[in-house]
């Protein structure tokens, strides 16, 4: 750990972790928000590299539970896009900032076609590591490194208010995710940390 002018740094391998994530609360509240990430931003989700291939190849298997704008929108475009930032993102559906993947049930209510149907038990992708990880974002360093930071975004504002009510930390939240992409011994050392940090606080 090191202390900056912009709070406590915990540094585990690679990564340079900010105090938030360990210190704040959070839990997804989708009873109020009914999904609106996948349908409100100025680009698509981020994309790792090797997210590629997987997001292509589990195509058939949910392309089914997208609208049709979404399907137009990556037969034109393709799996991923490039936003202002050089950055690989999601595709949107044509003049909107919806994703291209999401899905919505009658009520209106917005779900990753990927994730329903991963969760249903078909498939090998989940969804991009970056959406699965919200309210973490992951910032590339210059010299390798990964930061992690809270985002804090309005249509969230009810997931950090119920994980207060609940207790729920935002690693706490997020281990799945954090495991997934760091591994186990991640988020053990992550974990000791948090508890000594809170501990003190």
């Amino acid at each position: 750990m090191k202390n900056s002018d912009f709070g406590t740094i915990i540094q585990i391998g690679n990564c340079l972790i900010s105090e938030d994530v360990v210190m704040e609360y959070f839990s997804c509240d989708y009873e109020n928000c009914k999904g609106m990430c996948c349908v409100k931003g100025d680009s698509g989700a981020p994309l790792l590299e090797d997210e590629l291939e997987p997001l292509e190849k589990n195509y058939p298997l949910y392309k089914d539970l997208m609208s049709m704008k979404g399907l137009s929108s990556v037969a034109e475009n393709g799996f991923f896009s490039v936003d202002v930032d050089g950055d690989l993102v999601t595709p949107l559906c044509k003049d909107s900032e919806e994703c291209a993947f999401a899905n919505f049930d009658k009520d209106g209510n917005c779900f990753c076609s990927m994730e329903r149907r991963f969760l249903q038990g078909h498939g090998s992708f989940r969804k991009p590591i970056s959406c699965w990880l919200y309210p973490i974002r992951i910032t590339k360093l210059s010299n390798g490194q990964d930061a992690l930071n809270v985002h804090h975004w309005d249509i969230c504002r009810g997931g950090f208010e119920k994980g207060r009510k609940e207790g729920v930390r935002v690693y706490e939240f997020l281990r799945g995710p954090l495991i997934k992409l760091y591994g186990e011994e991640f988020y053990s050392a992550l974990s000791f940390v948090a508890k000594r940090l809170i501990a003190e606080s």
